[in-house]
Formats: structure tokens, sequence, C-alpha cells
């Protein structure tokens, strides 16, 4: 399948603003962002005519399609679920995201990036109510249980995981069992408590055209 394999901070200077893909290099100064906060290639530093409406309905879904790692059919059967759903397309849309287990992954402080996220799942060291899932895509339901395979919990990434998560950095719809390498998903998230720079009300104008 498809993947971006080019630098992540590339994809931040494109759209001009921390996508959070690095991990804690986003949090200090050495992301590029800090210093070159413009598109890059040759011409990212020059003057640029205003965008078109419909540039910036682009650009905002480029921006979410990047900060959750998604490619474009994909993204557009999650739109096509959302549309389905009662409530507001949107923020139902923002809601399947959010349930992702590569995304939850992250969310709970198991990974630093929805990226390490995926290669742990991809490499089986996750459990969904007591079952292997490797598909980074999995949807979570509500009362779902994720958890480190025990065979796993010895690798020190997860013990240094866990003492980066601090209980003011948990998301509401989740909950964290530091001593047993598990966390719940009890629910899909608000909108509102959803940390996301982002205006998704442009993604639905521009898959409306």
């Amino acid at each position: 399948m498809a993947r971006y394999t080019d630098a992540n901070c590339k994809l931040c200077r494109r759209e001009r603003t921390k996508l959070f893909l690095k991990g804690d290099k986003c949090f200090t100064d050495k992301c590029p962002l800090e210093k070159r906060n413009y598109p890059p290639g040759q011409h990212g530093n020059s003057r640029r005519s205003r965008m078109t409406d419909y540039a910036v309905q682009l650009r905002e879904k480029q921006k979410v399609k990047k900060t959750y790692g998604i490619l474009e059919k994909q993204f557009r059967k999650y739109f096509a679920e959302a549309t389905r759903r009662r409530g507001v397309t949107g923020d139902n849309l923002i809601g399947i995201l959010e349930s992702r287990l590569d995304n939850t992954i992250y969310r709970l402080g198991l990974a630093l990036s929805r990226k390490a996220a995926r290669q742990l799942i991809l490499h089986r060291h996750i459990t969904v109510n007591g079952k292997i899932v490797n598909i980074p895509s999995y949807l979570l339901k509500a009362g779902d249980v994720i958890k480190i395979r025990e065979r796993s919990k010895k690798i020190e990434v997860f013990h240094e995981a866990m003492k980066r998560m601090k209980d003011n950095m948990l998301m509401p719809w989740l909950s964290l069992d530091k001593a047993n390498m598990s966390g719940t998903y009890l629910n899909e998230p608000d909108r509102a408590d959803v940390p996301f720079i982002g205006n998704e009300q442009l993604i639905v104008e521009l898959y409306s055209k």
C-alpha cells in the first residue's frame, strides 16, 4: 500500500502548522517549523497570491489527512460513514478518526507519535479485548480494552512511556491503567474535547461540491 516516506517535518512546513508527527521533537526548538515557517522547496519563502476558497478547503483536508496518517481512499470512506451517521458530519468525522486504534495508542501515551503507534500494532504488541489486533485502522467501540501483550511488557519503550504519561494529559474519553499497561476506550469523544487545530466544516464543504 502507498505510504509517505519523505521527511515528516516537510508536511508540517507545507501546512505551516505543527502536526506533531515527530513526538518529543515537536516540543523543542529543534522543530524545523520554529526556524522555517514556510513551505519546503525553492520558492517556499517567496510571496504567494491569495488562495482561493477551494485551495483553503483542500489544504484543510490535507492537514487532517497528514495529522492522522490517512490516504485519500480511506479518508473518503470515513467521510461517507460520517455523512450516514446522525448528527453533524464534521463532528462525526473527527469522532471516527479519533476511534482508530493507532490514534488511541498515541492518545494513551504508549507511543510518541501515530506513526510509532502503527509500528507497535503491526508488530503485534497490542491486544483489543484480549485478542491481538495488527490493523492500525481498526475502529474501536465504547468499552473496548486496549492492552500491551504480556510478552511485550518487558520492552523498555513501554515503561518509559508510562513514566512520561501524566494524568492531566489523558483525554476524557479514555482511561489508563499504568500498572497493567492497558487503557479503555470509554466512548466516542465530543468534538469540543478533541485537541485538534482545524476546521472540519471546510472539509464538509469541499466534499459537498
